[in-house]
């Protein structure tokens, strides 16, 4: 039986999830903030995570950041928050799906089971599969930190290895160069917005050197930024 904990300081709204996924056949822990949330993980247990945004004290970003510190268990943000910049924020910092309210039942459930399949790496107790992420011809070692394409290996800065990380996690997701600078130069950081366009420049050029239509997943979203198209 999959157990899910609900993250939410609304009661209605967590009783609400409770119904609607007990009637599914899940199990479900219910909490109303970070700390309780942090002390349930702890436990084990926890197969998946519904973690709202809006919440007193810690907002759900925080706690997902947190979280994503002490355990890779699965976290989808329900939220009433539908902005394209929050979205993008729940899924950069560790989030595996962004769910904006209203929703259905169906719709819950269905989103919970792809999330699930999706993050499940363990093939019996004693073997995990292990840790790629593969979009056609391209493929990601996350422990290693290499890339390949076509079996070949790439080699890649740091920079360009997380800015291709980052749009192989979270694929079809826009972002602007001014999220990408933030994101993996730090708010800190002197340089202009060119640094993010010189650096897609070369990470396409790497890729295109083993194979042209590995580069061609990395798109251009005129006047606004970049995006990881998952079919080529």
């Amino acid at each position: 039986m999959t157990t899910v904990l609900i993250v939410d300081d609304e009661q209605d709204m967590r009783n609400l999830i409770d119904v609607m996924l007990s009637k599914s056949g899940m199990k479900t822990i219910s909490v109303e903030s970070g700390i309780d949330a942090y002390y349930e993980i702890s436990k084990g247990g926890i197969d998946i995570v519904l973690l709202d945004v809006m919440m007193a004290g810690e907002d759900g970003f925080t706690v997902c950041e947190n979280i994503r510190n002490v355990s890779p268990v699965p976290i989808i943000f329900l939220t009433a928050r539908d902005a394209n910049e929050d979205k993008v924020r729940g899924l950069t910092i560790g989030g595996d799906d962004y769910i904006v309210k209203p929703f259905t039942i169906s719709e819950l459930v269905a989103r919970i089971q792809a999330v699930l399949r999706r993050t499940s790496n363990v093939v019996d107790t004693k073997e995990q599969i292990l840790p790629y992420i593969e979009c056609g011809s391209v493929k990601i070692d996350e422990i290693a930190r290499k890339v390949y394409v076509n079996s070949m290996p790439v080699p890649l800065t740091l920079k360009e290895f997380e800015l291709l990380h980052l749009f192989m996690k979270n694929p079809d997701i826009v972002y602007t160069r001014e999220q990408l600078l933030e994101n993996l130069w730090g708010m800190d950081y002197a340089g202009g917005t060119r640094t993010v366009d010189t650096h897609i420049k070369t990470l396409r050029l790497k890729l295109a050197k083993e194979s042209p239509e590995a580069s061609e997943h990395i798109q251009t979203v005129w006047g606004v930024g970049y995006r990881f198209e998952r079919y080529q």
